[in-house]
């Protein structure tokens, strides 16, 4: 028996995971309204659409109790039915099926025709690179590829996402066009590995080709690269981001360790030297480049020595931006044949020892932009602040700048020049150079009688 009332026939999008998943579940969506369905984004519906993630361990238990969670509202009457698709629906349905078998289908992330039409849809080949999306109105994820031919070592991504599948220039830029008629004016370009981008296509690395034709696109004001991997990385993208000004100095490059040994190990195709050096390329062709990275620790076998070491290495480096992980150990990678043999408050206290270094690095460097003027893009109102970024800060994951909202008025997803007063660990202070001033409310006059 229904003990709340959801509106009939509307389907709720539950998104997991990464920003992979956030373009994949938009795409979904696009498809739904294409086919007149009433489809919201984390709202109430009756009819729930999880779109799961299956990276690391953490990931996998969020996506197994979202389930659990809509399960029961299934049982209870609140909701009708329950699909399940993405990441760890592709590499353990068997076992899902087993062991939640109140979930009415489940999809792996190849298989949108096939959900579709359990949710009483076609799909529709002209909605290509049409999407709704769920991000603030002034950026968007661009998904360039799909899948990965890398073999990393402690990855699972392969086993869900398949080989690396490139998608054709005309068809992003056709998709760019649509993001920006409806006001987007970032694009997030975001794959397994950009780096890759172009060669199952065009038999050569063609991101540098895919980055200028993007640029032309009317209304798209930052472009922002994330996730490219180290190894062959296509050096004349530098040149388009230092003549292009609509190409952001910031670049995300995942470079899981230093140490030559456990890299070798990790399968991931380079040297400590290699990666110094393709670092210091960056620096040198781009000296204000923005540098995001991504570090395990506690990988099998990482000694304390090889620990310290990395540790060095990033008080050397000084990274604008840096996130660190736990190892997790998957089931069906190469990693998994070796033993875990790192604790996992071993793990921990090393994570939180490169992200204390991190931290006070992030401090000293925004000490140094106090006085500087920056281009800001507004993402949202929080509190009595206006919230924004610098071309050098990704949404969610980087620092942001925050202006006092007590005076002055600034548009969401507008770009303001503003000067930095103050700073903090992840986060700047400033304040607008010009700006409207706040609307002063007219108080009504109530004659009394």
């Amino acid at each position: 028996m229904r003990t709340k009332s959801i509106k009939k026939n509307r389907i709720n999008v539950v998104t997991l995971g990464c920003s992979k998943n956030v373009y994949d579940s938009e795409v979904l969506m696009g498809q739904l309204k294409g086919n007149n369905k009433d489809v919201v984004h984390e709202q109430d519906g009756n009819i729930v659409v999880i779109n799961t993630c299956g990276f690391i361990d953490n990931a996998k238990e969020e996506s197994v109790n979202t389930i659990l969670e809509f399960v029961e509202q299934k049982q209870q009457g609140e909701v009708d039915k329950v699909f399940v698709t993405g990441c760890l629906s592709e590499r353990y349905k068997p076992d899902l099926q087993k062991e939640i078998p109140d979930v009415d289908q489940y999809f792996g992330t190849t298989e949108l025709p096939g959900l579709l039409k359990a949710l009483e849809a076609d799909y529709k080949h002209e909605l290509l690179g049409e999407r709704l999306t769920t991000t603030p109105k002034n950026y968007a994820y661009l998904k360039i590829a799909e899948g990965c031919d890398r073999p990393c070592s402690f990855c699972a991504i392969p086993l869900m996402r398949g080989g690396h599948k490139s998608t054709p220039i005309e068809d992003l830029v056709k998709e760019a066009k649509n993001l920006a008629a409806n006001g987007v004016k970032e694009l997030i370009l975001i794959a397994q590995d950009l780096t890759y981008y172009g060669l199952d296509l065009y038999k050569k690395r063609n991101l540098a080709e895919l980055l200028e034709n993007l640029a032309k696109v009317e209304g798209i004001e930052w472009i922002r690269l994330h996730y490219a991997f180290p190894t062959g990385f296509p050096m004349d993208v530098l040149d388009v981001m230092k003549r292009e000004p609509k190409v952001c100095n910031y670049i995300d490059i995942p470079l899981q360790h230093i140490n030559t040994e456990l890299l070798k190990s990790m399968r991931r195709g380079t040297t400590s030297e290699k990666t110094t050096k393709l670092l210091r390329d960056f620096r040198k062709y781009v000296p204000e480049m923005a540098i995001r990275t991504t570090l395990i620790v506690g990988y099998p076998g990482e000694t304390e020595e090889q620990f310290e070491e990395m540790k060095t290495w990033v008080e050397e480096m000084r990274f604008e931006r840096l996130g660190c992980f736990t190892y997790s150990h998957e089931e069906n990678t190469h990693a998994y044949n070796l033993e875990d043999d790192v604790p996992q408050d071993v793990k921990q206290d090393r994570a939180n020892q490169i992200m204390e270094i991190q931290s006070q690095i992030s401090w000293e460097l925004n000490q140094e932009k106090i006085g500087q003027v920056f281009k800001v893009v507004i993402d949202r109102k929080e509190g009595n602040y206006f919230v924004g970024r610098t071309e050098f800060d990704s949404p969610d994951v980087d620092n942001e700048v925050l202006i006092d909202a007590s005076s002055i008025y600034l548009k969401t997803g507008e770009f303001y020049e503003v000067k930095v007063t103050d700073a903090a660990d992840f986060d700047l202070y400033a304040e607008p150079i010009h700006a409207a001033p706040k609307p002063v409310r007219k108080e009504l006059k109530v004659k009394t009688v």
